[in-house]
């Protein structure tokens, strides 16, 4: 599960963050395999600024999920201080821990100025070498820059989060098979993009910190009792992203409001450019194994928007259900066959191209 704190009109951020954590806790009871946080400044529709903040709190309140970052935005920060950060969680939280790495700013530019600390020049784009440093540092070996060479290992040395690259481009791609690193490939943003993790496999690098390339797609989803109820759910969502796209920001309007909206604005209000896997348990279940197989993926990862909570925990425990998942299934001792980031590990991995 991807979460990116969605904050309901006539909410407030602080709210959405305790959905977070109450979202994390269902995960874990469900069965699911990871549950990563989302990072995104300036926006009054997501509340999930800081996923380093989140992950601590979301682990301490589950028992067995992977927690990671989907992800930390890299050129905001200097490597050695996600490092340390992670480090801490790693030690903390054991092998639980992952850290999804992403190159865009995830806000406009002038929440990413507000955001930089040296003002006087535009930040470096510099984000190969950033990663390349970073890893140095996770992986206790001295970076290509010698001046920190010499430096302390740390915090909570041996222990280390597992890396990811995030992305929705072929570059994106490139870097993480040159590296060897899991790839977690945004469809939500770019659909339809399943040569891109072609690129990956194509370029990675074996045995240099997995034997194997491994693939995460993460998709839009929301599942309800009927395809005519999840498709009214889907529309606070689609209202937004409409806003955003006329350059109004918007918390996540009710349905109700959503549906006099584009009954006004008519079909030309209506987002291009966006997938959504939407409907009943079979139906998504169906559009999911879909996703997974365009893209060869080891695990698909599902965001949702609802306006609800209530909404998406339900949306989430319609899928778990629907790959053969429950509660019930997850305290009964079944954690090996753990929803794989919403598709059954037992039911679809290794899903072929």
């Amino acid at each position: 599960m991807l979460d990116q704190s969605p904050v309901s009109e006539g909410s407030n951020g602080a709210e959405a963050l305790r959905n977070t954590l109450d979202l994390a806790r269902l995960a874990d009871e469900l069965g699911y395999h990871r549950y990563w946080v989302a990072e995104h400044h300036g926006t009054p529709m997501l509340a999930s600024a800081s996923p380093e903040v989140l992950i601590g709190p979301i682990a301490s309140a589950t028992e067995r999920i992977r927690v990671g970052s989907g992800g930390v935005m890299l050129p905001h920060y200097s490597p050695r201080k996600v490092a340390e950060s992670f480090s801490m969680l790693s030690g903390l939280y054991g092998e639980r821990i992952d850290l999804g790495l992403g190159r865009a700013a995830g806000t406009d530019p002038m929440t990413t100025y507000a955001l930089q600390r040296e003002r006087r020049v535009p930040a470096a784009d510099d984000f190969p070498e950033q990663l390349a440093e970073l890893l140095a540092y996770l992986e206790d070996r001295p970076p290509s820059d010698r001046r920190f060479a010499g430096l302390a290992p740390l915090p909570a040395a041996p222990a280390a989060p597992e890396p990811w690259l995030l992305g929705s481009s072929p570059q994106s791609a490139i870097w993480a098979g040159q590296l060897g690193l899991p790839y977690a490939f945004a469809d939500f943003i770019h659909p339809g993009k399943g040569e891109i993790a072609q690129f990956y496999r194509e370029s990675f690098e074996h045995g240099q910190r997995l034997p194997e390339p491994r693939v995460a797609v993460c998709v839009a989803a929301i599942c309800a009792d009927t395809d005519e109820e999840a498709e009214e759910l889907a529309l606070s969502g689609r209202m937004s992203r409409s806003m955003m796209n006329r350059g109004r920001l918007i918390p996540v309007p009710p349905v109700e409001t959503a549906r006099r909206y584009f009954a006004a604005k008519g079909p030309s209000a209506a987002p291009a450019g966006r997938r959504a896997v939407i409907g009943s348990p079979d139906t998504v279940r169906a559009g999911l194994e879909e996703v997974a197989r365009e893209y060869g993926a080891d695990e698909v990862m599902v965001v949702t928007i609802t306006y609800s909570h209530e909404a998406r925990r339900r949306s989430y425990e319609l899928i778990a259900e629907a790959f053969g998942h429950s509660g019930e299934i997850h305290r009964a001792g079944s954690a090996p066959g753990a929803v794989g980031s919403a598709v059954a590990q037992g039911s679809l991995t290794r899903a072929a191209p």
